[in-house]
């Protein structure tokens, strides 16, 4: 087993400059693909996917759209301007990404490396634009069932699933399956567990109630919202070799002094302003039992925190891929 370090372990240098004075929003919007599976269900104010088509317990309405483009950007720079980090030359491989959201990934791939046989992206709603590059297609479905994959694949992608997948084992051990021998698989994912480098962040804020809310109520569901620190052990036990990891540290703020790092901090701000009602409405109500006051309180505790520059969350990011062998 290999680790690849990156600069993790040095601490994020506070911009003391930076202006605590912020509004944003993400101005981003997504053409949906016609499709029959348009049965959603809406709810706290909120466009839901179909319950019989999976899990997932987030809204698919155009603000989470929005949303998660986003985070593909947040992700695309935290990774230094890379859509990947496995060792492969994508061109001519054929490709799956598993829970492809919006598939602006997907998109983004088949744009820059038109070489690239096939890109396939899985997703439960029908979210996806209609226009696309030509070596790309998206399939409806839900990953968690029995795969029934004509051809395996070179190279599997999946990122930002945590709170969506109830046997993890068992999606890793399907993919290693339909992998061709020599194949790569590529998990991303945050460990989410919020922290501050310098004890800015308290233990009983709103911002880490929330995410010890969500935790909880994840793990009600069997759905786990922390998997990352798991997936070296589930990978290596799926028989994948040559397993590697790279380790990120994630800012929410623009408080970072490093410019990376404040882009990739800016928008996880944006993330927790206006994301919280998405993160919050099912799980907390649905499942935990929360009253409808106690969610909004705490929502607006998470938006007031977000913007204090004098708290520096952070969450660490984990990459993690995985070679069949040949």
């Amino acid at each position: 087993m290999t680790t690849i370090s990156d600069d993790s372990d040095l601490p994020i240098e506070v911009d003391d400059d930076d202006d605590a004075n912020f509004s944003a929003s993400p101005a981003l919007s997504t053409a949906s693909l016609g499709s029959s599976v348009l049965r959603y269900e809406f709810k706290h104010g909120r466009r839901y996917h179909a319950d019989h088509m999976g899990n997932y317990p987030f809204p698919n309405d155009e603000p989470e759209q929005n949303r998660l483009d986003m985070i593909h950007h947040v992700f695309y720079r935290l990774l230094n301007d890379r859509l990947f980090l496995a060792p492969i030359d994508p061109n001519g491989k054929r490709i799956l990404d598993i829970g492809t959201g919006t598939g602006i990934w997907a998109i983004q791939m088949g744009d820059e490396y038109p070489g690239i046989e096939q890109i396939i992206g899985n997703e439960i709603s029908p979210i996806q634009p209609m226009w696309v590059p030509p070596n790309v297609d998206f399939v409806i479905e839900d990953v968690e069932k029995e795969w029934m994959e004509q051809q395996p694949y070179d190279y599997i992608h999946c990122r930002y699933m945590a709170g969506s997948i109830r046997d993890w084992p068992r999606l890793i051990q399907q993919c290693y399956d339909n992998l061709k021998p020599g194949g790569w698989l590529e998990l991303l994912e945050s460990v989410n567990v919020l922290y501050s480098e310098d004890g800015s962040l308290r233990y009983d804020s709103h911002m880490v109630r929330m995410m010890d809310g969500l935790k909880e109520a994840s793990e009600r569901t069997r759905q786990t919202m922390d998997p990352a620190p798991h997936f070296r052990m589930w990978v290596s036990n799926a028989g994948f070799r040559e397993v590697q990891q790279v380790k990120f540290k994630l800012p929410i703020g623009s408080w970072p002094r490093n410019t990376r790092l404040k882009e990739c901090g800016t928008p996880m701000r944006v993330n927790f302003v206006d994301g919280v009602e998405a993160f919050t409405a099912a799980l907390f109500t649905d499942i935990l039992g929360w009253s409808m006051e106690d969610v909004v309180e705490l929502n607006a505790g998470v938006r007031r925190e977000s913007l204090q520059n004098d708290m520096h969350p952070i969450f660490d990011v984990y990459v993690v891929m995985a070679q069949k062998p040949l």
